[in-house]
């Protein structure tokens, strides 16, 4: 069986993308809501160089990225990618960012040193999973819905922001799914890990009216 990897549309580096082929990766593209390389139903790969660390860092996008990660996949993995000696920040800020990644979000931080030794990352990783067990690559990397109450986790997962764990936080929290539909943002943010952006969008997306456009 071929190794598969669901690789983000915008992420277009000729080099990384040759040696997964070469490899033997069969490559799928496709829009990713989080993350850059999908190699399981539970591991999704955020690819970042150097300098995107750094501006993700500078920006503040990268603990929101991290988040979502964890909202989605059981084992996120950050893979850095470059020489760390080029970094334009404090060698001090780019260490703590890192032990951050690890002690806050509990996500590993693998470092590579240029887009081949990135390939040989993600084949490696995608390779174990799918050899060990039937875990191939899934965009939400949740499991396809056949109880109710899956069925349930599943239309809430889906609403921007949610994964399965603020799923199932929010079911239990309302009730129903009926109970989240008619909740105000106020009611929304009394859970747990959702502010009021994330929520002012829940309360938007499920609230307005639907538009159908051919």
């Amino acid at each position: 069986m071929p190794v598969k990897v669901i690789v983000d549309k915008r992420e277009r580096n000729g080099a990384l993308l040759d040696g997964l082929k070469s490899r033997g990766a069969e490559i799928a593209f496709e829009t990713l809501h989080v993350g850059d390389y999908v190699a399981s139903d539970r591991i999704c790969i955020e690819r970042k160089t150097i300098s995107d660390f750094e501006s993700s860092i500078m920006s503040g996008r990268l603990f929101e990225q991290l988040e979502r990660l964890r909202e989605h996949y059981d084992f996120p993995i950050l893979v850095l990618e470059g020489d760390r000696g080029e970094a334009r920040l404090d060698r001090n800020v780019i260490n703590g960012t890192i032990v951050s990644v690890y002690v806050d979000y509990s996500i590993p931080v693998m470092i590579s040193e240029g887009p081949s030794d990135t390939a040989d990352i993600i084949f490696n990783i995608a390779k174990r999973e799918q050899n060990c067990a039937v875990r191939e690559p899934s965009l939400k990397g949740a499991a396809r819905a056949h109880t109710p109450e899956q069925f349930k986790e599943y239309i809430v997962g889906n609403l921007p922001g949610v994964g399965p764990k603020l799923a199932r936080s929010l079911l239990k929290h309302f009730g129903t799914v009926k109970g989240i539909a008619n909740a105000k943002v106020e009611e929304l943010m009394e859970v747990e890990k959702i502010g009021k952006k994330k929520a002012e969008r829940i309360h938007e997306v499920l609230g307005e009216e639907y538009i159908y456009v051919e």
